[in-house]
């Protein structure tokens, strides 16, 4: 059962109706068809409307939707032969974290993504996607492997964050995450990282200093989500839609600032509404990014890797 957002109140309307009508046995001399057809071309263009001038909290809300294909959707639907790979040979298996081995079109790859889980069960199980230590270790575990195989690396980021539990810091969080990045920067071979719904903070640039940073046109990227950051500013976790629209989070405001490369256009409606359509885009332009790298030296890949995320830096303070 599709699931509506607040704003999209009058499509959720029209949508019902359609619904009643599609039930009906009685018609009473309504034309059913034409009916259907009328308010499906309605709620079709209220949907455009609405989509075409999100604000960002607004962006915030479609990014975390429970309905948006996640990071093992991703893997069903783009790689083949897919091997998981579990654990990081130090502690123990974090289940936030998935990743293996596969096909992506016919190329070997390494596949590593954060898993929010798609119920309350499987939330539970992968933690809301939020990973701890060894969540990270295992991603630096797989990314070396494909550095040993000569095997391109793809990471689908969809996080809140690290877990900022006592057991993670125990553990050595701020460590993991920090050695994670600087593995993504050591990587030999193609790094491609798409940010498919919410990019939290440091839990999510772990997997995502890549030679390309991919953003679906309505996911969001930040260094703190706009609750957390409303509770530090203002002390007032309400004021979130306010923090929203000063983080700057937005896909087509990191395109702005030079922060990512390329935005992934989304189904109208967002991915929620068509998820075949929205990953068939992702394959794309992966397909398209993997071309364009796959030629280039293990030791050009990292020097133009380094230089793209220390131009950011440069650029900033300007």
């Amino acid at each position: 059962m599709r699931q509506f957002l607040d704003f999209e109140k009058p499509v959720a309307e029209l949508e019902n109706k359609i619904d009643e009508l599609r039930q009906m046995t009685d018609p009473e001399g309504v034309n059913i068809e034409e009916e259907t057809a009328r308010l499906s071309d309605k709620a079709e263009k209220h949907l455009r409307t609405i989509y075409a001038k999100l604000t960002p909290w607004q962006k915030v809300q479609v990014a975390r939707h429970a309905q948006r294909p996640h990071t093992q959707d991703y893997i069903g639907r783009l790689i083949t032969d897919f091997t998981p790979l579990a654990g990081d040979r130090l502690f123990g298996d974090d289940k936030a974290i998935i990743g293996g081995i596969g096909r992506f079109d016919g190329m070997p790859v390494v596949v590593i993504g954060t898993e929010r889980g798609s119920d309350l069960e499987t939330r539970l199980q992968h933690n809301f996607g939020m990973a701890r230590p060894e969540g990270y270790r295992k991603a630096q575990r797989l990314m070396k492997m494909a550095g040993q195989f000569k095997l391109p690396i793809l990471t689908f980021i969809d996080t809140a964050g690290a877990w900022p539990g006592i057991d993670a810091e125990q553990r050595g969080q701020a460590e993991a995450i920090a050695r994670s990045i600087a593995t993504c920067f050591d990587a030999p071979v193609p790094l491609i990282a798409t940010v498919i719904g919410e990019g939290g903070s440091g839990g999510a640039v772990a997997l995502g200093a890549g030679d390309r940073v991919l953003m679906l046109e309505h996911a969001i990227y930040s260094v703190i989500s706009p609750e957390a950051c409303a509770s530090i500013l203002w002390r007032d976790p309400k004021q979130a839609s306010t923090a929203a629209e000063t983080l700057r989070l937005t896909a087509q405001d990191l395109k702005r600032l030079g922060l990512i490369d390329q935005i992934i256009p989304e189904p109208v409606g967002g991915a929620q509404r068509d998820p075949a359509a929205a990953m068939d885009a992702v394959r794309g332009v992966l397909g398209a990014m993997l071309k364009d790298l796959l030629p280039l030296a293990a030791e050009k890949l990292k020097e133009l890797r380094r230089e793209k995320f220390l131009a950011m830096g440069r650029e900033a303070l300007h």
